[in-house]
């Protein structure tokens, strides 16, 4: 765990606490492991529960150190939780891993959430994998977007299995897909035909499919694929269109790039940029 990285969520707390909080977490900080445990549990005791609102000079901060991970629209006890947890010493490696354990085992959602988000800046990062993967499972929504969206640790350390399961219940749940820290990165040919067969399931019973599904089936479209393109541009649904258009002109497929020709405005509209993926973000 860099310093750096602890000095900057540090310098992120005092200047959203007044003079008085940011005390008691330097007091905590130079604790005994039990007394900075302790203080993690008894934060919202100390501290106000507002929403930090960084600036985009705190948001770019933190970005060289740790890439995906950010604290926007985090709690001031989220974030000071965090930071208490950066404050326990990591030499032993056995010992350090039983505080956190212990912590994780008594948790309620909001201290949950708070040991979730701070996986990417935890030393030993292997050891929480077990932790990350049954996050995945978890029915508590936050505890679920804790591990799911805007958290750089899934990217890194899933197998392939555990991250088309994450990826999968985020749709499942109607979550936004594009907060998911290296989405595009981990695309993956499984994945796409598992969409592509939870998208039947859906047409089948007269339901739609997020259009932003698409953005992970345009590397790997083949002849069975390009039927769902096809179907895309048939759709009445202007973001249907959109997307096969996406997805044929990220595909190296022939038949994907002459399906795409017959489209010519939208062809057009994503060879000139004027059509992206953020388009159909909401």
């Amino acid at each position: 765990m860099s310093d750096i990285i602890k000095q900057k969520i540090w310098k992120i707390i005092t200047s959203h606490t007044s003079a008085d909080e940011a005390q008691w977490l330097q007091q905590k900080a130079s604790s005994t492991p039990i007394d900075l445990m302790t203080a993690f549990v008894a934060a919202p005791r100390f501290l106000t529960k507002k929403i930090i609102d960084t600036s985009d000079a705190e948001k770019a901060s933190l970005k060289p150190e740790i890439r995906g991970f950010s604290v926007d629209g985090w709690s001031l006890v989220r974030l000071s939780r965090v930071w208490l947890l950066t404050q326990l010493d990591p030499s032993d490696q056995e010992e350090y891993v039983k505080n956190i354990e212990t912590l994780f085992d008594t948790a309620e959602m909001n201290e949950l959430v708070a040991l979730y988000s701070a996986l990417p800046v935890l030393s030993y990062p292997d050891r929480w994998l077990f932790r990350a993967t049954d996050a995945v499972r978890s029915n508590m929504g936050f505890v679920f977007d804790a591990i799911a969206l805007h958290n750089p640790y899934p990217e890194k350390y899933f197998s392939e299995l555990a991250w088309n399961q994450l990826v999968l219940k985020t749709i499942f749940n109607d979550k936004p897909i594009h907060f998911i820290e290296g989405l595009d990165n981990r695309s993956n040919e499984k994945l796409a035909v598992t969409l592509s067969d939870f998208a039947h399931e859906r047409w089948a019973a007269s339901r739609s499919v997020p259009a932003q599904v698409w953005r992970l089936v345009g590397k790997f479209l083949n002849q069975a694929l390009l039927a769902d393109m096809q179907h895309l541009f048939d759709s009445e649904q202007e973001d249907d269109r959109k997307a096969a258009a996406l997805a044929c002109a990220e595909s190296a497929f022939p038949s994907a790039n002459y399906l795409l020709a017959k489209y010519t405005e939208l062809e057009k509209s994503v060879k000139t940029g004027a059509l992206t993926w953020a388009d159909l973000e909401n």
